[in-house]
């Protein structure tokens, strides 16, 4: 048998892209085909929404520019309104028999992204 002198699979380059995007607050982490749940977006199921970049990585590239970042294009589609888990809200005061007991759900949009792309 021969030297092996190829890469092994596991070890070659991988084509990573994916970009930190400002959503509903919040920063997340996407690439293309993730479902994720933001803050409620104003708009109809289907529709398609544009997110701010702030950070962009093509592969071994980091890009964080952030005049080059102006251009690039994250794309996604509104899949449909859901409602958050339950928080509870409790309020107490000791020694006086005062409790009130409160709960919320925050309304969100569950959105999949289709596109990243560099150009307005």
């Amino acid at each position: 048998m021969g030297l092996y002198v190829g890469i092994p699979h596991h070890l070659k380059e991988s084509k990573a892209v994916y970009a930190i995007v400002k959503a509903g607050g919040r920063q997340e982490k996407v690439s293309v085909g993730d479902v994720l749940l933001i803050d409620r977006v104003n708009a109809a199921a289907g529709a398609s929404l544009s997110l701010p970049a702030i950070l962009l990585v093509d592969g071994e590239k980091v890009t964080t520019d952030s005049t080059v970042l102006a251009g690039i294009k994250v794309t996604a589609e509104i899949i449909e309104e859901v409602k958050g888990e339950k928080v509870i809200i409790l309020r107490y005061k000791s020694k006086t028999g005062y409790r009130r007991r409160q709960g919320f759900r925050a309304k969100q949009t569950r959105i999949k992204v289709t596109e990243i792309s560099a150009g307005k």
